[in-house]
């Protein structure tokens, strides 16, 4: 293992070479002590993990191969970021959230509890890029968002919604409803999944 700058880790991690922890951001370049990454206990990270200084981690944490997390991110218990997946910094990610494989997170977006992200998923954080004003999605608790979709910067995904695979949304979800299509269009849940959610 790689480390720079002064990170903490728990007790009963595995970690499996090569990883780096507390990879400087551009203004810690050249130096030697500055905060790096704190780890919480029983962490899996496997080979090609990558944790920028200032992350901040809870327990029971597992990345996939290649994962990478930029720097100011704070993620809680029981989260899992699956390989190959990209958190640009400057993050917040709750408890219980499960990013699949190559999932992008830009800066400034904020996931919360008990969250499924889908393989391939973009979320955005710059409407007319390169404006340079960054603002993320948020992503609230229970909310599942299929594979190989798209969320535009800003938008609101609703406590426990749903945005079908392949959907592109522009706009805000409300909570309990689910967003489908391109553009996603905003449809009520089907009662199929109603009552799975209920077990």
């Amino acid at each position: 293992m790689k480390e720079y700058g002064i990170n903490v880790i728990g007790e009963g991690a595995q970690i499996f070479e090569p990883v780096a922890l507390g990879f400087p951001s551009r203004e810690n370049i050249g130096k030697n002590s500055f905060t790096g990454s704190t780890i919480g206990h029983h962490a899996v990270l496997r080979s090609g993990t990558i944790i920028y200084c200032d992350v901040v981690i809870g327990d029971n944490f597992q990345s996939g191969h290649n994962t990478l997390i930029r720097e100011k991110t704070r993620i809680g218990d029981r989260t899992a970021i699956g390989t190959a997946t990209v958190i640009d910094g400057n993050a917040r990610i709750g408890n219980g959230v499960s990013l699949q494989s190559m999932v992008y997170i830009p800066t400034n977006t904020t996931i919360g509890d008990n969250v499924f992200i889908g393989p391939n998923a973009v979320l955005t954080n710059d409407r007319y890029p390169p404006s340079g004003c960054l603002e993320g999605p948020v992503i609230k608790n229970g909310a599942a968002i299929g594979a190989n979709t798209t969320i535009l910067p800003g938008v609101c995904i609703g406590e426990g919604a749903f945005v079908a695979a392949g959907s592109i949304v522009t706009r805000d979800v409300p909570d309990h409803m689910m967003a489908i299509g391109t553009p996603a269009r905003i449809r009520e849940l089907p009662k199929e999944m109603l009552k799975s959610r209920k077990k």
